[in-house]
């Protein structure tokens, strides 16, 4: 054979093997799997994300590096398109200083951070100390007259299960309303993470800010004010001073891949991509913002292409009420007949154990079908359990089939809002795996010949929502006057 032939023998061969290099595996799943549990870019991307941009606050230029930073990510993935989407966020709240202090009978410092949604105190307010137990109803009627004009000291029990996590979040409305009730002039609420950690934990769930200074302090300096107000009058200075502003725009980051045969129908793979700022954001969301990242970026290498399109979401707001992903769903409200079902990841880097289907039984065979793959995933594996408090709800008020993964809290609730929600401690073996099953059910999802479930109506969604328990949830995030009046949630028909 002649040079010249040789080398162009060469080159076709050379083409060739380009070429199968970039069809589509066998089986996709087992590609998925294995891909994600290699050396990825997505632990690498999680430290980018929160050590380079740090805490994104909706509305802080913070955030609006990371829309830039996730924007930049997904076009670098090969994605069909990627664009922003606003959002209306009904308004701004960014903390600035809090300070807090005992004056009498000692001076001593008090560590403490703004609660999310509370007032400022408008200067300095120095008056006496009230300890109001856990400030439950009987624990106000103890302290009757004195609380007025105070601040007053809260108690907690130290967080370790959802259950408390939980139960902190239906206390806030009763507490806040009881405080104003009280006419105390400001909340010293006890920490409920050990050795001096402060986390930032919303007291104000609506679509106003909050009217009393709230600040959360820590659990030692609670315990040592406490001491004292049990023998003597205690005083303390409190100054908190934060940004509170009107209705504002934030913004989502979607990318698409378009599917070949069914383009008009989307499967949604979602996490917030917003935190809060006293860690990094983390555990909580970041790892997987970079997930949802990253699971684009593996249908592109390995060159998967799904008959319906698939939509790679990261919502803004999701700290201050959900309102990005509440956005999404009004501003697609006319295609949500075609969406095949929205998949969200938001507990860290816990274990994924299975999804949560919230009251959707019919929904297990086919998940258990779509995980075959992964050992312990059949249909027992995936919740009833109703879920409010991240990105799918609006979805689910909408009708529309969401699965949101179940996952270890174990690693996620110590650092929980704290300032240690930072990117060393993920776990970097389950954020793989977590990847892999991410990616493995969008594939399953996007690619099913089988017809896409039909989407609830308002009478189905309001069944549902007794049947899963989730109108209490609701009323304690003052969400259900919302859902009634027809402000959150589009589902089908009556």
């Amino acid at each position: 054979m002649s040079p010249t032939r040789s080398a162009l023998a060469l080159g076709l061969l050379l083409c060739v093997s380009g070429l199968a290099a970039q069809s589509a595996p066998a089986d996709p799943r087992a590609a998925l799997r294995k891909r994600a549990e290699g050396d990825t870019p997505l632990i690498a991307d999680t430290f980018e994300l929160c050590d380079r941009v740090g805490g994104r606050i909706t509305g802080t230029p913070a955030m609006d590096r990371a829309v830039q930073w996730a924007t930049e990510k997904l076009k670098a993935a090969g994605v069909d398109s990627v664009d922003t989407e606003s959002f209306t966020v009904p308004f701004l709240w960014i903390p600035g200083t809090a300070e807090v202090a005992a004056t009498a009978p000692e001076s001593f410092p008090v560590r403490a951070v703004a609660a999310p949604g509370t007032a400022s105190t408008q200067g300095p307010i120095e008056t006496k100390l009230v300890d109001v137990g856990a400030g439950l109803a009987a624990d106000w009627a103890k302290a009757g007259t004195a609380t007025s004009g105070a601040i007053a000291l809260v108690h907690t029990k130290e967080m370790k299960t959802f259950e408390d996590l939980f139960d902190e979040y239906m206390r806030a409305g009763p507490l806040m309303k009881a405080a104003a009730h009280a006419q105390v002039k400001g909340l010293l609420l006890q920490s409920t993470r050990p050795r001096g950690l402060l986390y930032q934990h919303p007291m104000v769930f609506g679509r106003s800010p909050g009217t009393l200074p709230v600040v959360l302090v820590s659990r030692e300096h609670a315990e040592r004010l406490a001491w004292l107000a049990d023998r003597t009058e205690v005083r303390v200075r409190m100054d908190v001073v934060n940004r509170i502003g009107p209705m504002f725009d934030g913004m989502n980051v979607v990318g698409e891949i378009r599917g070949k045969e069914k383009p008009e129908e989307v499967v949604v793979l979602g996490a917030h991509l917003d935190s809060w700022a006293l860690g990094t954001g983390a555990e909580d969301n970041g790892v997987n913002a970079a997930l949802v990242i990253d699971v684009a970026r593996a249908f592109k290498e390995l060159g998967l292409q799904p008959r319906r399109t698939v939509r790679f979401v990261l919502f803004a707001g999701e700290e201050q009420g959900m309102w990005g992903s509440a956005g999404y769903v009004e501003r697609h409200k006319a295609e949500l007949d075609r969406h095949a079902g929205v998949v969200i990841f938001d507990v860290g880097s816990g274990r994924t154990r299975g999804f949560f289907v919230s009251g959707r039984p019919e929904l297990r065979t086919g998940l258990a079908k779509a995980l075959s793959i992964y050992s312990g995933m059949g249909a027992a594996a995936h919740s009833l359990e109703g879920v409010d408090g991240t990105d799918n709800f609006d979805f689910l008020l909408s009708g529309v089939p969401n699965f949101v993964a179940d996952q270890d809290p174990a690693p996620y609730l110590p650092d929980y809002h704290a300032e240690s929600d930072v990117p060393d401690r993920v776990n970097v073996k389950e954020a793989r795996r977590n990847a892999g099953l991410a990616a493995t059910l969008v594939w399953s999802l996007a690619n099913s010949p089988v017809a896409i479930p039909k989407r609830l109506t308002r009478t189905e969604v309001d069944a549902l929502l007794v049947k899963t328990k989730l109108v209490e949830q609701m009323q304690g995030f003052e969400q259900w006057e919302d859902w009634k009046a027809g402000r959150r949630g589009f589902p089908a028909g009556p």
